[in-house]
This record gives C-alpha cells, structure tokens and sequence, in this order.
C-alpha cells in the first residue's frame, strides 16, 4: 500500500479517486434540463402605483405571449414614485417598463437608459418614442419624457420586442380608496 501513497503512483491514485468522486456526484445529481424563470403577479404594484403616483400610470393591458413578468418593485422615495417591471421576452432576453416622476426626469432617464445619447425616434400607434443604445451593454431603450413624469422601456431585447412591449401600454385607472374598517 505504501507504493499507492507516495510518488507519481500515489499522485496519479489520488487523481483517479478524485474523478471518480466527481463523475459519481455528476450522475447521481438530480439535473434539471428544463427552464426556470420566476414569475412575478404585479397585479399589486400596478394598482398601488395608480393610487399613488401622481401622474398617468401606464401598464401592460396584457402580458404578450410567451413573456414572462419576473420583476416588479414600487418605490416611494421622498414623494417620488417609481414602479419597475420586467420580463422575459419571448426570445427570452430582458426587456422593462420603467416609470417615474423623478425631477430631473433626464437623470431617471439616462440612469435607465445607461447612457445620455438619443439616438432617432421611432413612432409606435402615432407616438413618438425616442430610442437610445447603449452597445456595450446591448441595451436598447424608448423613452417618452411628459411634464411631470417619465416612461421608459429598455433591455436587452431587440427593438421589436420592445416596441410590441410599448404597443401594450394603456393609462390605468386610479383606484377607489379602500374604505376602512371601524
């Protein structure tokens, strides 16, 4: 046995016993060969920014086939309202709706967009979007900029993917107060 632990015998041993154990763990390993994204219900943001934004919330009328929500955050930061929502597009890349009435509405903007540079417009349903891209980060972005708040969609999605994303956009409604109890 002394042969086995010393020398190039007892390396070479220690090697193969090593691999063994990796290629055992690897088999018995329960693997998954599926895809997995997290799916997200932003029916309550939506309904909690419409209530509490002081501007025209927009939001998804519905969720395009094959996309997945898998983000969603409302922030209320110094009277500043912000609602994030993203997804997994069909081409499953990420694409997100961006909102608020942060002043200046240019440092949301870039912040979102990860770079100051317009770079044309395109017009979706009679409504001038300006586009960004940022190549480095192969983030494209639309941006609508209104007097008191801020829209942006933006990801790694391509600009189809994009632009049908804006194409879903519609005002929601405010919500009643909820009456209270007592």
């Amino acid at each position: 046995m002394g042969r086995f632990t010393q020398g190039l015998y007892g390396y070479a041993f220690a090697l193969f016993v090593c691999l063994a154990a990796v290629g055992v763990f690897l088999l018995i390993t329960p693997q998954s060969r599926t895809e997995h994204i997290p799916r997200v219900d932003f029916s309550i943001d939506q309904v909690n920014a419409a209530r509490t934004a002081p501007y025209e919330v927009v939001a998804p009328n519905q969720v395009l086939p094959n996309w997945v929500p898998n983000s969603s955050s409302l922030s209320q930061k110094n009277g500043v309202v912000t609602w994030r929502l993203g997804f997994a597009t069909a081409k499953r890349q990420h694409a997100m709706l961006a909102q608020s009435d942060e002043k200046p509405a240019a440092e949301f903007v870039n912040r979102m967009a990860n770079t100051d540079k317009p770079g044309g417009s395109r017009q979706i349903d009679g409504v001038t979007w300006e586009e960004r891209f940022r190549q480095d980060k192969n983030q494209r972005t639309l941006v609508r900029v209104f007097p008191d708040h801020a829209v942006v969609v933006t990801g790694s999605a391509d600009w189809d993917e994009l632009t049908a994303l804006a194409r879903t956009l519609a005002p929601q409604a405010t919500p009643s107060p909820v009456p209270s109890a007592g």
